[in-house]
């Protein structure tokens, strides 16, 4: 029975050819190509969303680090915009007045790399403005709290003082009314 099965080519020609087809398409599949990686000055706001991915994943020395590396490159709107973005970041020296004039500068600009920009730009200027009066509302909370407790140790002082005072006086007795001040 086995030697028939060699012999008798319609039985294994079909097995053989179906091998052969998968073979060849997989020899023809193409792998896709590497992903090139990103470079963060390419135009667009893509590059520019990946790098604030970035930052968020560096250690404040490497923030800083980044700063210099930005401060050295030519301005551009590209630049700008990431420069914002690194005065912005919490975990970095935060300095959103000149983050907000970058976006600012970037919102008003009629650059066509900066256009391609600016509603990102506007997010983050609308939430970097966002952050700066919750900021002020924070500092000026705080003083308020300060201030109420120095009143309020003020007004513990004042008590403290009444209650030595009233110590320091001779007690009255209860027969020392007179009975023209009962009412």
């Amino acid at each position: 029975m086995n030697s028939n099965f060699w012999r008798d080519h319609s039985a294994w020609w079909p097995s053989i050819s179906a091998l052969v087809l998968c073979l060849s398409l997989a020899a023809c599949a193409v792998s896709p190509p590497a992903p090139r990686p990103l470079r963060f000055d390419e135009p667009g706001p893509l590059p520019v969303l990946a790098y604030y991915q970035l930052l968020s994943r560096m250690t404040p020395a490497e923030l800083a680090r980044e700063r210099m590396v930005l401060a050295a490159l030519p301005p551009n709107p590209n630049t700008q915009l990431r420069m914002a973005m690194l005065f912005g970041h919490p975990r970095a020296p935060q300095d959103l007045g000149k983050s907000l004039g970058l976006l600012d500068h970037l919102l008003k600009s009629s650059d066509p790399a900066a256009i391609g920009l600016q509603p990102l730009a506007r997010l983050l200027a609308d939430n970097y403005s966002e952050r700066q009066k919750l900021e002020g509302q924070a500092e000026r909370q705080a003083l308020q709290f300060k201030e109420s407790q120095r009143k309020a140790a003020e007004l513990q002082e004042k008590l403290d003082g009444l209650a030595d005072i009233e110590r320091t006086l001779p007690a009255r007795s209860r027969s020392g009314r007179s009975a023209g001040a009962v009412r």
